[in-house]
C-alpha cells in the first residue's frame, strides 16, 4: 500500500474546498452530497452524535446557518493507497464571545459513485481555563 498516492490527493485537495465553501455558505445539498449516503456513515459533533445519512441530512436542514466562516489554519491529507485518505485541519472562527479554535477530521473512501466522507468528527477547543470541569483540574498532590 502507498502512503500519499499522489492522484488520491490530488483529488482530495481538489474536493475538499467544495466541501469547505458548502459549508461556510450553507449549501446542504452539496454537503450532504459529499457524505456516504448510507445508514453506516457517521459525524461525530458538539452535541451531536448523528448515525446514517438521514441523521446527517437532518441536522444540515435543521442547523441556524450563522457565523460559518471560519479561517483554516492547518489541513493535512494523508492517503493510504488508492481507496483511503483523510483530512484533518485546525481552524479558528470569530464569535460574540472571541475567537473560537477548533479541529475537524474526516475518513474520505473512493466508492463507486466517487470519493465519499464516511466518517467525520467535528470539535471546538475548549479552554482549560474557560470551562470548570474537575477532571481537567490538577490534583494537588497530598
Amino acid at each position: 500500500m502507498q502512503v500519499n498516492h499522489p492522484e488520491t490527493v490530488a483529488e482530495l485537495q481538489e474536493l475538499y474546498p467544495r466541501y469547505e465553501a458548502a459549508l461556510v455558505s450553507d449549501d446542504v445539498e452539496t454537503l450532504t452530497r459529499l457524505f456516504w449516503a448510507s445508514p453506516h456513515v457517521t459525524r461525530l459533533g458538539v452535541t451531536e452524535n448523528l448515525y446514517g445519512i438521514d441523521e446527517i441530512a437532518a441536522f444540515r436542514k435543521g442547523r441556524i446557518p450563522a457565523n460559518l466562516g471560519r479561517t483554516i489554519r492547518k489541513l493535512d491529507i494523508v492517503t493510504f493507497g488508492r481507496e483511503f485518505g483523510s483530512i484533518t485541519l485546525e481552524f479558528e472562527r470569530e464569535t460574540d464571545g472571541g475567537l473560537v479554535q477548533g479541529r475537524q477530521s474526516q475518513l474520505w473512501a473512493r466508492l463507486p459513485e466517487g470519493r465519499r466522507i464516511v466518517a467525520a468528527h467535528f470539535r471546538p477547543c475548549l479552554r482549560r481555563a474557560s470551562i470548570g470541569i474537575p477532571f481537567l483540574r490538577r490534583r494537588r498532590a497530598g
